[in-house]
Order: structure tokens, then sequence, then C-alpha cells
């Protein structure tokens, strides 16, 4: 056999920050070209501006002095070089200077861009210690490689003596500590955090010296240090350090900066990287040469973040593709095509494209997985009911209380901060989810779904979108009488993403039990609503209330009501004529659950022409591999000839390529119900045949109970 083709080749892991991981130069290279080397890594550094407090707001003075050595580093390894050039070459002595000179460099560049990334500030400040301890480290590096330095090369030139002697008695001098403010600081934020465990809101002038500080100003400064601590704690989890000190006093300042932004900031300002005014509009426009929905992944409908091709030339989030893989699927999602590979490719100009869209809004988006190890996060941080700690929990409760206030007495815009936080927290993790129903949010959100201003009810839409995804979120939703509300969006909301979104809220609210289900049916505009939008809605708002329409259909009682509404001419439409297989999938399977009383049988044979489409999407599907279809297919056709009787069997008998679709199905397709339905009903149809041949087409025509069946072919 060949021999297995060979692993894909790893991506590099993202550097840790605060990690130095130098490179060693190869031990036989020649002098000249390290020297060169180390020289452009000299410059580098020196090139920093430490002077610029908003680039190193933390460890001011330290950085001062080693941007300040390395520049005079740099300075005597230009008359080290001329002096070389002048004279003959470096001596093979000098290797083992420059090489540590080039180690120690290294992790200075390393260590001052740690100290000046946006968005890290906050964690460097806690850890100032830590990190001017690296520093005087670096530096001793330094003054020991320069000690370590042939004197033929230390004394290259009468300047070169002079500045070699700098460089060493300044890096073995160099007293490097946190400065003053910046211990105040970090004592204040140990301070603040205390006090969330107690459950106490802290002095807001506290607060507001801490941020100056760090140079956070905004909303979207919070959000940018939100989003680096969430990655930070991610490459912990992923790592297995789910337990370490670290993923604590992390989750403490994200709960820290979260309660920041929503009380300290007014309002959400755009990101600081992008042009003010006039021209930053168009960024956020999707190009007209790209489907909106193309942007959501297919298997979650939310936007993607780490778009994946798979190699059916599909597109999907990776996190979803990697849940689906594992689940057991080998099939497309979309096209039902047999994935040839597992590999996963990431999809960078799509990524590129939701980058820039997001970026006008104040949005950045994670970095993306090394390796499909994205179900961390989901698993560790967002599905938890619990917060990693008790000051988390205390800001997280604190930042709630404020948010509900807003949302109770608060203006229109006060509003529309309130219930786009309640978006972002309802969506980050369940206790977050649990903490906003616990303090009454869900009535309040209820109440502005009537707001006439459109952000506020888009917002408000999605937070119980995600709060109905909690079952108390569900129970309080039902409780208060909200579902009428909910469906009046789906009929008069201002935006589709809105219209969508109470769609959905819908299927959460149907999945707590059938009587769930039949309290939402008796609603009369809720399935009629259902149906409207199956006929006539985008493809996110078709997908969502067919998923919503099944999960009301577990009540018997709602079939009825459905088919009064028209969902299976709607459904049959749909089948007849979608593009998308996904879509087409659906129907059947709503189609299915509809057919297993009577009056739905009835109802979906007397579509013209859907039961000649459903016996040959069972044959596409067979040779698809879509197993979803196949076992809805397979049901359908199976209740139809239950509820439809001799005539239907018949029927279906006489269709070209149905019968080995079943014998396909029972051999080596589907599930272990779906190949025992196809069983039974290749045995009813063998069983009418032999009984009762068929008689000749006209007899067949001339019966009228034969000739509505044949018309609906």
């Amino acid at each position: 056999s060949p021999p297995p083709p060979p692993p894909p080749p790893s991506k590099p892991k993202r550097r840790r920050l605060l990690s130095l991981p130098a490179v060693y130069p190869c031990e036989d290279i020649a002098p000249a070209p390290l020297l060169a080397s180390l020289l452009s890594l000299a410059a580098d550094v020196a090139s920093r501006r430490a002077a610029d407090v908003d680039a190193f707001p933390v460890l001011r003075c330290g950085v001062r002095k080693a941007v300040r050595l390395a520049g005079i580093l740099l300075a005597f390894l230009e008359e080290v070089q001329d002096a070389a050039a002048a004279a003959a070459a470096l001596p093979s002595s000098a290797v083992l200077g420059l090489t540590e000179l080039h180690v120690a460099m290294q992790k200075l560049r390393f260590l001052l861009a740690d100290c000046a990334r946006r968005g890290a500030r906050l964690w460097v400040l806690v850890n100032a210690g830590m990190v001017a301890s690296e520093l005087r480290l670096v530096l001793g590096s330094v003054a020991a490689a320069m000690d370590a330095l042939p004197r033929s090369v230390a004394e290259a030139s009468v300047e070169a003596g002079e500045l070699a002697r700098v460089v060493s008695e300044q890096a073995w001098r160099a007293a490097v500590r946190p400065d003053c403010a910046d211990e105040r600081a970090a004592r204040s934020v140990r301070s603040i955090l205390d006090q969330f465990k107690d459950g106490v809101a802290p002095d807001a002038d506290d607060v507001r010296r801490v941020l100056r500080r760090v140079r956070v100003g905004s909303w979207s400064d919070c959000s940018e240090e939100i989003a680096f601590l969430e990655s930070e704690i991610c490459a912990r989890l992923d790592a297995g350090d789910e337990n370490s000190n670290d993923v604590l006093v992390m989750n403490s300042l994200m709960a820290f900066l979260v309660y920041c932004r929503v009380v300290l900031f007014d309002h959400i300002d755009a990101s600081k990287s992008q042009p003010a005014a006039a021209a930053a509009p168009a960024p956020a426009r999707c190009p007209e040469w790209i489907r909106p929905e193309a942007l959501q992944c297919p298997i979650t409908l939310d936007l993607m973040t780490d778009p994946v091709t798979v190699s059916t030339g599909q597109t999907y989030d990776r996190a979803s593709i990697t849940r689906w893989m594992k689940a057991g699927c080998r099939t497309c999602p979309v096209t039902g095509e047999r994935l040839s590979t597992a590999d996963l490719v990431p999809n960078t100009v799509l990524r590129g494209i939701i980058e820039r869209m997001l970026l006008i809004n104040g949005v950045t988006l994670p970095e993306p997985s090394a390796g499909g190890g994205g179900g961390h996060r989901h698993g560790a941080v967002a599905n938890t009911a619990v917060p990693f700690g008790p000051a988390a929990a205390g800001a997280a409760r604190l930042a709630v209380a404020h948010i509900v206030a807003q949302l109770s007495r608060g203006s229109t815009e006060d509003r529309r901060k309130a219930t786009s936080e309640a978006r972002k927290l309802s969506k980050h993790s369940v206790f977050y989810r649990a903490c906003l129903v616990d303090a009454n949010a869900v009535p309040w959100l209820l109440c502005l779904l009537s707001s006439t201003d459109a952000a506020v009810q888009d917002n408000a839409v999605a937070s119980l979108l995600n709060l109905s995804k909690h079952p108390a979120g569900r129970t309080a939703i039902v409780e208060v009488g909200g579902v009428g509300l909910v469906v009046d969006v789906i009929n008069v909301g201002a935006k589709a993403e809105a219209q969508h979104n109470a769609a959905a809220v819908l299927f959460y609210l149907s999945s707590n039990s059938p009587d769930s289900a039949e309290e939402i049916g008796r609603i009369p505009e809720a399935i009629p609503t259902l149906v409207q939008l199956i006929r006539d809605g985008a493809y996110r708002g078709r997908k969502n209330a067919m998923v919503s329409l099944y999960g009301l259909l577990q009540s018997a009682a709602n079939h009825g009501r459905a088919i009064a509404a028209g969902a299976v001419s709607a459904l049959a439409a749909l089948l007849l004529s979608a593009d998308r297989d996904d879509l087409a999938g659906d129907s059947v399977a709503l189609l299915a659950r509809i057919a297993e009383q009577p009056s739905g049988a009835a109802a979906v044979l007397s579509q013209p022409g859907l039961v000649a489409r459903l016996a040959e999407a069972l044959a596409a599907s067979s040779a698809s591999s879509s197993r979803s279809a196949r076992d809805h297919s397979v049901s359908l056709l199976a209740s139809l000839c239950q509820h439809g009787g001799a005539k239907v069997v018949a029927v279906l008998g006489r269709m070209p390529g149905l019968m080995a679709s079943l014998y396909s199905l029972v051999a080596d397709g589907g599930s272990p119900q779906t190949s025992k339905k196809a069983r039974a009903l290749l045995n009813e149809i063998h069983r009418h045949y032999e009984v009762a041949p068929p008689p000749p087409a006209s007899s067949a025509s001339s019966d009228a109970g034969g000739d509505r069946v044949v018309r609906v072919l």
C-alpha cells in the first residue's frame, strides 16, 4: 500500500506575552555576518521612542534606560564595523561575545514590544515587578557579553573603547525597578479587586486614575484590553493551565475592565485605528460582489471569526466545523459531499473582509487558532456557569446592575449603549446570562422591543436570543408574557436581523417541553408569522423560521395550526425552487414532521409534483452521503405510505430510481433507524404488487382516487 501522506505542517504558536524565546546564532557563523545582524537588531531597539508616554505607559524609567543603552551599543558596534573594514577581519574569538549580545538584544526587543503592546497594558502593570526583573536580567546579559568580547574588538578604536566602557558600566549599574506611580496603580488595582470580592462598587476616581496610568481612555481601549486578556486566557487553557494563578488574575482583570467599559464610558466610540469622520462608514459596508450571508458560518449562522475552507471548497468557522468533525461527521454540511481530508485551510481573504467591516465599529477579531484549538474557549470560558474567582463575580454583578438601571430609566442613548453591552455580555458566557436574568433584565429588554430606535430594538432582540439559551432566561421570557412581543418583532422589526433573531428566540422557547411549544402555538400570530418568514424571508430568516417551526411541531396540537397557516405549500415551494441544499433539507425535515399526522400527510400529497421531488431528493441524498437528508426523506415517504394507503404505495413503486435508492439505504447507508424504515417501505411496496399487481395506465387514470394521487406527480 502507498505510504500515508505526510501530516500538514504545523503552524507556529503565538508567543505568550512576557516570554522571551531568543534564538542563538549557529555555532559556525562568521563574525562579519553576526556583527551585521547585531547592528540591525540594535538599531531596531534604539529606534524605540522611550519618551513617548503613550507607547510605554508602564515602567517608563526602566524602558528609557534600556533604549538609551541600546543607542550607545549601536554606536559602539558601528565603530567596531568601521575598524574591521579598515583593518583585518574580526577575530573568530569575537563570536562568543557577539552571540551573547545578539541573544540579549533579541530578548530586549521582545520585552519592549510587550511593554508597548496595545491591549496588554493593564496586564503589564500588575506584572511590573516581573517585567523589571526580566529587564535587569537582560541588561546584565549585555554587560556580561561586553566583558566577553576580546580586547582587540572592545578597543578597536579610541571611540570604541570609550563606548564599550560606558555600555558595560551602565548595564551593570542599571537599577531597574517599577516606577512609584506604577506601584501605586498596581496597589489600587488590587484594592479595587478586593472591593469587588465584597460586592462593593469602587470609587470612580480611583478607577479612572488606574486607567489614566495605562492610557485606557475610551470604550474601545477597554474592549482592546478585554480582547487581549481573553486571548491570553484561551492560550493558557489550550496549554492545559486552567488551574494556574494567571488565569484567575486575568479573569479578574477582564471583569474589572468590563465594569469600567459599562460604568465609566458613556458612549461606544469607533476604533482609534480608523480615520474619523466622513470616510469612516465605507469599510463597514459589505462589498457588492459578496453576499452578506457569505460572512456567516453555515453551521451556526454567526459571523465567522476564524474562517477556514474544507476540501469541498466550502468555508466555515473553525470552531464550528471542528465540532462537526469531532462528532463523527465526515461530510460537508452544505453540499453533503464526503470530505476527502480533514485539513482546514485558513480563508485569509474572507477574514480580511470581515476585519475591515468590523474595525469601523471598534471591534477586533481574535487571533486565529493555530490548529483548531478554539474549543477550549467555548468549553471553559463561554460555557462556564461560574466565574473564575470572587472578584470577577463581584465585578460582573455590579456591571450588570448598572446595565439594568440604564435599561429601566436611561435616555435613548443610554439604552442604546446598555442594550449593546447586554448583547455582548450575554453572548460572552453562561455566567453573564445568569447574572442578567437574576438582575431582572428580561422584562426591560422585552419592553424595549417596541422601541422606535432601530439599534435599541436590534440589540434587545439579540440579548433576548442569548438569554433564551439559558433555562432561567427562557422561563423569565414566558412568565412575563414576552412571547407575543417576540412574535411582533418578527412581523414588524425595524431591521431584518432583528426579525431573524426574534424567530430564533421562538426555537429556544419551544425547546423547554411540548407544553411550551403548545403554549406558543396558541398565540394566533406565532405560527403564521413563521410561515410567512419561510415564504418571503432572506436566507437566514428562513433558516431560523424553519428551525423554530420544527420546535413548535413537537406538540401535536400545532400540526393543524401549521397546515392552516399554509406551511405545507410554503415548504413545498421552497423545496421545488431552493437553490441551496441546506434549505431543501430543512424543508424535507419539516414536511416529515408534519406528515406524521394523517391531516399533514394529506396536505403533503395534495401538493402538485411534491412526491416526485421527494423521490428525486432521496436519490440525490444517497449519492451525496447527506445522512440527515436521507433520514428525513425516508421518514416522510414512510409517513405518506402509512396515511395515504395503497394508492400512494402504488405510485411510489412506479417511480424510477426510488427502489434502487431504498435498496442502497438498506445495504450500506443511513442510520439503523433509516435502514429499518427503508426496509419496511420496500416490503410494503413489494407486498402491494404481489397482492394486487398495478392496473394498466388507462384503468389507473379512470380511478378517481388514483387520479388524485397521480396528479401530485
